[in-house]
């Protein structure tokens, strides 16, 4: 914890009695409490036991229901990459492809930081029980758009629900397990979005090759019902209720920042944007790209202005982003979520292109980066619950997973299954082992009144690394593909190629050109890969930066209302 909060945590042996408080102590306790309840996880003797944590088949049910929720957010986030061929080919809507992923993407980032407002003031159950219908309307309505722009709308709004969702339950995590036993909850999650990142363009293949596209969307229907059930008829936040000072509508609707959000969403709005439409859609020197740059430039100007005079009420309170384990835990996971992105969304293309398969063998031929980032996960869960130290698995991941990502830069056309399968091993095992460790170190630093602020600093800037570096990746991959093309196919028309996409290539070109083709094309996804590289290497900075905390046997925890 923080030098403030760590004056109110206890720390003791698994098997010693906690020491009460003393009459000195006793009036700083009281005055906490006004803020946060005192929750103690006690050893036998204690006198105080103002928490009871769910265990047993509550526990179980209640990871189940959360793990579901964050793995349909997750799959959501690349399973519609193998739909989209049929879904152009049913709404004729090709120049509306780059929709399809950004608009998900764009409400997502814009509003993950506004969630963390919602769990700070609001009961945390009621919020993420709101955000999870949200996603399941924005899903119902993917599954059953009539049209292009249906479809369209139902992403944005799931990409609004899916905002509060993984750091929602981070959040219910922090709140329903001690922090010593955490570690390995938050592993059995992160390796949950990880499998169901992975796996999305494995099961939209599945979906859209077997039954229809629409399943991609359906599919969330049902595991969302049973998550909603359990949590609105069968989950209670454990703990008394939070004492809250008594507040105005106004003094309520301040805490959430409403001029800070107000220039926040569309500053985010016109950044993704530039990016995805810059150097593919439309030039980078293009008045309109080079306007979104200019309108973004200004708005966070404006937006980082007025966090400085918010305070406290700011949308990213400076109190808790200059928290050194905070910063240093967002620019890990910006850089982890930059170069995952990348990796997941070219490593199939490679698949596909290079060797020729189809799109649900490409998604079997990711599955050992799947298999290792899950098993690193949970390994690394299980270890800190023993140790107690989070750090050294983060050091340990950057050094892994950048290896890992360099060796992958070396795929090539003739590249076995002896090399892509180890390769593919080393860099999800490397992530697997540091990427929920900075939600880990948001709970171990901040006191839990802060910790949803903190949640959202850190998922938002992992997001927004994802959001930012697929785009950087792509223009990389075209501006590579369309030079490497004029060296090895000569005389090719590149828009062919480009047009063709990564399953169409041998039809599209004359055969004579195909293997220059072929050599372009990997060239073009190395030089994406080496972008992905640079990232996973520059998370050193975070996990350097990182303060090395003990969470081991910590007894004293503060609680939060549900």
């Amino acid at each position: 914890m923080s030098s403030n909060a760590s004056e109110h945590t206890l720390t003791v042996d698994d098997h010693a009695a906690s020491t009460p408080p003393t009459e000195k102590d006793k009036p700083e306790l009281a005055e906490k409490t006004l803020a946060l309840q005192t929750s103690v996880t006690e050893s036998p003797g204690s006198e105080e036991d103002v928490v009871d944590y769910p265990s047993g088949l509550k526990l179980g049910l209640l990871t189940i229901a959360l793990c579901l929720s964050v793995f349909l957010v997750a799959l959501d986030n690349t399973i519609i990459a193998t739909a989209i061929p049929k879904i152009t080919d049913q709404f004729k809507s090709l120049d509306d492809v780059g929709w399809y992923g950004s608009a998900y993407l764009l409400t997502t980032a814009a509003t993950q930081l506004l969630f963390g407002k919602f769990y700070t003031f609001m009961p945390v159950k009621w919020v993420f029980i709101t955000a999870i219908v949200i996603f399941e309307i924005g899903s119902a309505i993917c599954g059953a758009a009539p049209n292009s722009n249906a479809l369209i709308i139902g992403r944005a709004i799931a990409g609004l629900g899916s905002a509060g969702i993984f750091s929602g339950a981070m959040i219910i995590i922090a709140n329903t397990v001690p922090l010593a036993k955490r570690p390995m909850y938050t592993g059995i999650i992160g390796g949950t979005f990880g499998i169901a990142s992975v796996a999305g363009p494995l099961m939209g293949g599945v979906f859209t090759d077997k039954v229809s596209w629409r399943w991609c969307f359906l599919i969330n229907l049902p595991p969302g019902a049973f998550t909603l059930l359990f949590l609105t008829f069968f989950f209670k936040m454990p703990g008394k209720a939070q004492a809250k000072k008594e507040m105005t509508f106004k003094e309520r609707l301040m805490q959430f920042d409403p001029m800070g959000t107000v220039i926040f969403i569309p500053a985010i709005v016109c950044l993704l944007l530039a990016l995805q439409w810059g150097g593919s859609k439309y030039p980078w020197k293009d008045g309109r790209v080079i306007a979104l740059f200019v309108v973004f430039g200004v708005l966070i100007s404006v937006f980082i202005a007025i966090q400085f005079r918010q305070g406290d009420q700011a949308t990213i309170p400076l109190r808790i982003f200059k928290q050194r384990s905070i910063w240093s835990g967002a620019w890990f996971m910006f850089s982890v979520g930059a170069g995952f992105f990348i990796f997941s969304f070219y490593l199939p293309i490679y698949f596909q292109s290079i060797h020729n398969v189809s799109a649900v063998n490409s998604g079997i031929s990711t599955l050992p980066m799947i298999l290792s980032l899950v098993v690193a996960s949970i390994l690394a869960g299980g270890l800190i619950t023993q140790l107690g130290y989070y750090a050294p698995f983060m050091i340990a991941s950057t050094i892994i997973a950048s290896v890992g990502a360099g060796l992958i830069t070396t795929l090539g056309v003739s590249t076995g299954h002896t090399k892509w399968i180890p390769y593919q091993f080393i860099y999800g095992f490397g992530l697997g082992l540091g990427m929920q460790q900075p939600m880990l170190a948001a709970q171990a630093v901040l006191e839990m009144v802060d910790v949803p602020s903190g949640t959202a600093i850190v998922m938002f800037s992992q997001t927004l690394g994802g959001a930012l570096f697929i785009s950087v990746g792509q223009n990389v991959f075209t501006n590579k593909l369309v030079s490497g093309l004029a060296q090895y196919a000569a005389g090719l028309d590149p828009s062919v190629v480009l047009a063709a996409g990564a399953t169409s290539l041998r039809s599209s070109v004359p055969a004579d050109k195909l293997a220059g083709v072929l050599l372009a094309y990997a060239h073009a996804l190395d030089s994406a890969y080496y972008v992905g590289v640079a990232m996973s290497a520059l998370s050193i900075i975070g996990c350097l930066a990182i303060e090395w905390k003990n969470i081991k046997g910590k007894n004293i925890e503060m609680g939060m209302a549900g």
